[in-house]
């Protein structure tokens, strides 16, 4: 077993700086998530030894950036890999600030409605996710021999905007900071979203459905075209039905079976032999 939570070391930021406080209860519907992560950390996941297979994950919960969904988008999507003998890593990414108050906090979640003030959000909180990918990133090369991974089979999954950090990780970063493939679920990427020529493999999926509306398909639609266009592997799943933030609930819609279309593409990529 690896031993947890890691704090990461990222300039600026003090890394005895205070716990993530959760959201309240009172949110009927969501799953247990934490909001105001000032220092970015990794939860580990570790395999069975006699499954591991040097494969290892970096899991981004979703939230809007203003929270972690560290359940249905985190700790059980990192289990699920674990079963597979992946190691699997939560990355628990900063999160922008908010009243420490529930009456603050109803007062940003209802601020998080309004899209347009997501996507200003989104301006500032982009660099500081792809700073804190690129320290996940690096922590594992430069301990993959006491972790027991391959430093060269380490993939990024996130989910919303825990899979736009996944796409600023690998878009922003120094080849040595990115991810070798990455697993986008239901991401918004930003306008004037450029690539480099070097890409890894990408897995990507989402619902036709999304609340998001037309936004999410015309941005995942050009995230899809750009790496073909840059002769990138680029695998594309798009549901007729599921929403957003499904991450690994069982609606009884057809997002159910994402899981097992990733499974199915890392195997066909040799990551779980």
């Amino acid at each position: 077993m690896i031993p947890g939570p890691i704090v990461l070391n990222v300039e600026g930021v003090d890394p005895n700086g205070p716990a993530p406080v959760p959201v309240p209860q009172f949110d009927d519907g969501w799953f247990r998530s934490v909001r105001n992560v000032t220092v970015p950390t990794l939860t580990p996941f570790s395999p069975d030894p006699e499954k591991a297979n040097g494969t290892s994950v970096l899991v981004c919960p979703g939230g809007g950036w203003h929270l972690l969904s560290i359940e249905s988008e985190g700790e059980w999507v990192a289990e699920a890999l674990a079963a597979l003998g992946v190691t699997a890593f939560v990355l628990n990414y900063r999160t922008v600030w908010t009243e420490p108050s529930d009456a603050g906090w109803l007062r940003t979640k209802r601020a998080t409605a309004d899209l347009g003030y997501l996507a200003e959000t989104e301006q500032s909180a982009r660099p500081r996710g792809a700073t804190d990918g690129a320290a996940a990133v690096r922590y594992l090369r430069c301990h993959a021999e006491e972790l027991g991974i391959d430093p060269h089979r380490i993939g990024m999954l996130g989910f919303s905007a825990g899979g736009h950090v996944a796409l600023a990780s690998t878009v922003l970063n120094p080849p040595d900071a990115c991810p070798d493939w990455i697993a986008p679920i239901y991401p918004v990427a930003w306008p004037g979203f450029a690539v480099p020529d070097a890409l890894p493999p990408l897995f990507l999926a989402w619902a036709s459905d999304d609340d998001l509306g037309p936004i999410m398909t015309e941005s995942t639609l050009g995230v899809y075209r750009a790496w073909l266009a840059a002769g990138a592997p680029a695998e594309l799943h798009a549901y007729e039905r599921g929403g957003h933030g499904f991450g690994l609930e069982e609606r009884g819609t057809p997002t159910d079976r994402w899981f097992a279309d990733l499974v199915a593409w890392m195997r066909g990529r040799d990551l779980l032999a």
